[in-house]
C-alpha cells in the first residue's frame, strides 16, 4: 500500500518527472506510451511533436486517442522502415530545434553510441531553440519495452498499469510509476490515480 500522500497540485507530475532539457531520456514498460503523453501534454495547444515508430511496429499512434491526455493538434508521426534510420530521424529533429518534443519508439534499447548522439543533438537543439524563443524545454523520448536498458542515458523511467478498485461496477485506472536511474536523483516509485495524483512508495 502507498505510505506517503503527496499533496495534489497542478503541476505534480512535473515536479516528479523532472526531465533535463536537452538530453535524451528513456520510457519503458507497458504504459511508456501513456506516459509519452502526459510529456506530450506539457506542450502549448498545437504545438508540433514528431513521433517516430518503425513499420515493423503493428500497432499506430492514434491522434484523437491521445485526447484524454494531451492536445493531437500538432503530432507529426514518421514511420522509417529500420531503427537505424528511426533514431537517425530522431537525431536530425532533435538537432534541428524546430520542435520541443521529439518521441523515438524502439523494439529495444539502442546502443551508448546511438544514445550519445541523441544527447549531442538535442544540446545542440536546445542551444538553437532558445536563440529564437524563450521556451527551454526540449526533449529526447526514447520508448522502449519492459524495462528498457539504454546504456547513457540521462533519466530511465518504468511505468505500469495498476487499476485501482473504485467500486463493485467499476475500476479506476492507475497507473505505477519508477524512476530506475536518473543522474541526480535516487530510484523511486509512486502509485498515479486517474486524476494524476501520485503517492510516493515506500
Amino acid at each position: 500500500m502507498p505510505a506517503r500522500a503527496i499533496a495534489p497540485q497542478p503541476d505534480l507530475l512535473r515536479d516528479i518527472l523532472q526531465l533535463q532539457s536537452g538530453r535524451a531520456h528513456e520510457f519503458c514498460g507497458p504504459a511508456r506510451r501513456v506516459l509519452a503523453a502526459w510529456i506530450m501534454a506539457r506542450q502549448p495547444k498545437a504545438a508540433p511533436v514528431i513521433w517516430i515508430r518503425t513499420r515493423a511496429h503493428t500497432e499506430h499512434v492514434y491522434p484523437l486517442g491521445l485526447r484524454d491526455w494531451a492536445s493531437p493538434e500538432g503530432l507529426i508521426t514518421l514511420t522509417p522502415r529500420r531503427e537505424a534510420d528511426a533514431l537517425a530521424c530522431a537525431e536530425d529533429a532533435l538537432r534541428s530545434g524546430a520542435v520541443a518534443l521529439v518521441v523515438v519508439e524502439l523494439t529495444a534499447p539502442p546502443a551508448l553510441t546511438p544514445t550519445r548522439r541523441l544527447h549531442l543533438a538535442a544540446e545542440t537543439g536546445l542551444a538553437r531553440r532558445r536563440n529564437h524563443t524563450q521556451d527551454g524545454t526540449f526533449l529526447g523520448l526514447m520508448l522502449t519495452p519492459e524495462t528498457g536498458g539504454a546504456p547513457g542515458v540521462e533519466s530511465r523511467w518504468h511505468m505500469s498499469p495498476r487499476p485501482a478498485p473504485q467500486s463493485q461496477m467499476s475500476v479506476a485506472p492507475a497507473w505505477r510509476l519508477e524512476r530506475l536511474r536518473a543522474r541526480m536523483a535516487p530510484t523511486a516509485c509512486w502509485h498515479v490515480n486517474e486524476h494524476l495524483q501520485a503517492w510516493r512508495e515506500t
